[in-house]
């Protein structure tokens, strides 16, 4: 064992309370200074995690309480960066589950644990946001460990300890009767609680769980020492996935404490490490002493369950937005992104400007894009498509387990629209406070589209998670779009006038002055049918004076689209054009010919 080393992973759902509990962690272990100026989620150091508010990378921290060194993972909460999630928990020797006192296990709480089970780590219990009004942690304790029984958890894993915390106070208690002043009681029980790392005997040997880069030192490969010692300028071998053996040298070593890499000049067996110098290391392959290349089991995670087409962007407008536009630029950035993002799946197709990318779910796959535009590349995405699988000659789809908490009053409206899209109540439980949760197995390909009309249909009040439940046979036909596109039917500028010769035909996603193209897509008709309509119409000057020609007109308010709500609207035969200033949505085939033409061979197909 490594006595004053613990390693430890936060796991919970979105938004209960993980980066705000490691802030107040990092607080009060002293590595801030006293007057300095610290940012909210301190950890959620990328702008879309600060933007949206949720973890997104895992990251690495450390801290020092009473002799004993404390490393701790930042995991996020969504399930569609469970390959996060998976990488963080093979670093560690056990995890703080997270759960907020009033809303109790959530789904993401249950991949996330499962996973930690799995590994057989033991988890300390942390119930969190015991100050909201209405927390009700003796309820919410009696969840979690009916959760743990359901995931099989051992008799010595169901023996959790229990901290009770408010992290925005920063105080943690051992019984709901206390008074917390500080986290010292969470502290004691992390270092009474988590095992210190279990370390073989023999030479260096350490599998790469995590990637790092910067300017001037270039990539580090970061992970758990499983055996041994290391020192800066060691020759190592490096064992591909292949079983091929290479012979390397570590420039640098490093180790975590607080927000910043220390340099050191080595390292022994339990403790979490980066080392520079490999710059061609690949996560999930395995560093160890040169003459000893003994491999290490391939970290697995999940298979993705969506899959998108990725195309060089050739619309009209193409190339005026963005400095990466070629096909060569494209499938590098995408094949560059797999080393990293180890959930994603890329491939070539037989079109050499279109690529199939595979992922978790919508958000794994729309923070890809919004990354992407904001690197300056343009591309063209598909509508998601989910990914089947044939067993036995059966068709088998991805289900998920759907949790919904909705007013009452809305619970018609949102229960008819979830019969159409093939789901399956499983549980309802009123809150009492006029709310209701509504559970639910549902395919995958039914949720696409669903969270912008659960907004709609609950007046924004809806709140909805779900996370993979597993492999079912094929539900049959689902439609999710039941109102056609307005498409412009020529290249120009669209006008108010235009716009409000057309404004009654359905929902506008334009504003006056927006450039248009033929094929583009510009609102969602009132009919099933696609409408083509004329946005850039001008009115005609003539020598007669109106005597309402000095009224303001007033154009109803346009419906503008995020790039998720962009993903989630189009059909199957348009697509979503991303350039680093706008999102726009078209149809593939921009010509009216061509369009009735595919409609056509597209029919002959089906019959």
């Amino acid at each position: 064992m490594a006595p004053n080393i613990r390693n430890i992973a936060i796991i919970a759902h979105v938004d209960h309370g993980k980066t705000t509990l490691v802030d107040g962690m990092l607080r009060q272990s002293g590595i801030f200074h006293e007057n300095e100026a610290v940012a909210e989620r301190v950890m959620d150091s990328n702008p879309l995690e600060k933007e949206r508010g949720i973890t997104i990378l895992a990251k690495n921290t450390a801290v020092t309480y009473k002799n004993t060194k404390i490393n701790i993972l930042d995991t996020p909460g969504h399930a569609d960066f469970g390959g996060e999630v998976e990488r963080a928990l093979s670093m560690v020797d056990g995890v703080l589950l997270i759960v907020d006192a009033f809303e109790g296990p959530m789904p993401q709480t249950k991949f996330v644990l499962r996973k930690a089970l799995e590994l057989n780590l033991k988890p300390v219990v942390v119930v969190n946001k015991i100050d909201r009004p209405d927390a009700r942690p003796h309820e919410v304790i009696d969840q979690v460990f009916d959760l743990f029984v359901e995931l099989g958890a051992s008799e010595e894993q169901l023996d959790f300890p229990i901290v009770y915390t408010s992290a925005r106070s920063g105080t943690a208690q051992g019984e709901m009767e206390d008074t917390g002043e500080n986290l010292e009681p969470l502290f004691e029980t992390i270092i009474d609680h988590v095992s210190p790392p279990q370390v073989a005997e023999g030479p260096f040997q350490m599998r790469v769980a995590n990637l790092d880069h910067d300017n001037y030192l270039g990539k580090y490969a970061i992970g758990k020492i499983n055996r041994g010692s290391v020192k800066s300028g060691d020759s190592v071998s490096l064992i591909r996935h292949d079983g091929k053996v290479e012979r390397q040298k570590i420039a640098k070593l490093f180790v975590y404490q607080g927000l910043k890499k220390t340099e050191v000049p080595s390292a022994t067996a339990g403790e979490i490490i980066a080392l520079s110098g490999i710059d061609d290391v690949n996560i999930g392959e395995t560093i160890t002493e040169a003459d000893h290349p003994d491999a290490l089991p391939v970290i697995t995670v999940d298979e993705p369950t969506l899959s998108m087409t990725f195309s060089v962007n050739n619309s009209p407008l193409a190339g005026q937005d963005g400095t990466h536009i070629t096909s060569r630029r494209l499938r590098e950035r995408l094949y560059r992104e797999i080393i990293s993002n180890v959930s994603l799946r890329v491939e070539d197709t037989e079109s050499t400007d279109a690529w199939q990318v595979s992922g978790r779910g919508e958000l794994h796959l729309s923070i890809l894009i919004e990354n992407m535009r904001r690197e300056g590349y343009e591309l063209q995405v598909s509508k998601p498509q989910v990914i089947y699988k044939k067993i036995d000659g059966k068709l088998l789809e991805p289900i998920e387990h759907l949790m919904l908490d909705i007013p009452e009053e809305f619970m018609g409206p949102v229960m008819e629209n979830l019969g159409r899209r093939k789901a399956e109540m499983t549980n309802m439980v009123s809150s009492g406070t006029g709310n209701v949760r509504l559970e639910f197995k549902i395919p995958a390909r039914g949720l696409i589209g669903f969270r912008s009309e659960l907004l709609t249909q609950t007046r924004g009040n809806g709140i909805m998670n779900h996370i993979f439940d597993g492999y079912q046979p094929y539900k049959g036909d689902i439609s999710t779009r039941y109102s056609g596109s307005l498409i412009a039917w020529e290249d120009g500028e669209a006008t108010t006038y235009g716009l409000l010769a057309v404004e009654d035909r359905g929902t506008l996603f334009i504003v006056p002055g927006t450039t248009v193209y033929e094929g583009m897509v510009v609102g969602v008709g009132n009919r099933e049918q696609d409408v083509e309509i004329n946005v850039c119409k001008k009115k005609h000057l003539t020598n007669m004076r109106s005597s309402t020609a000095d009224e303001t007109t007033k154009l109803k308010e346009p419906r503008l689209l995020s790039l998720e709500e962009a993903i989630e609207f189009i059909s199957d035969d348009e697509l979503v054009e991303i350039t680093p200033k706008n999102v726009r949505i078209r149809k593939k085939y921009l010509k009216r010919n061509e369009r009735t033409k595919a409609q056509k061979e597209s029919n002959i197909l089906k019959f």
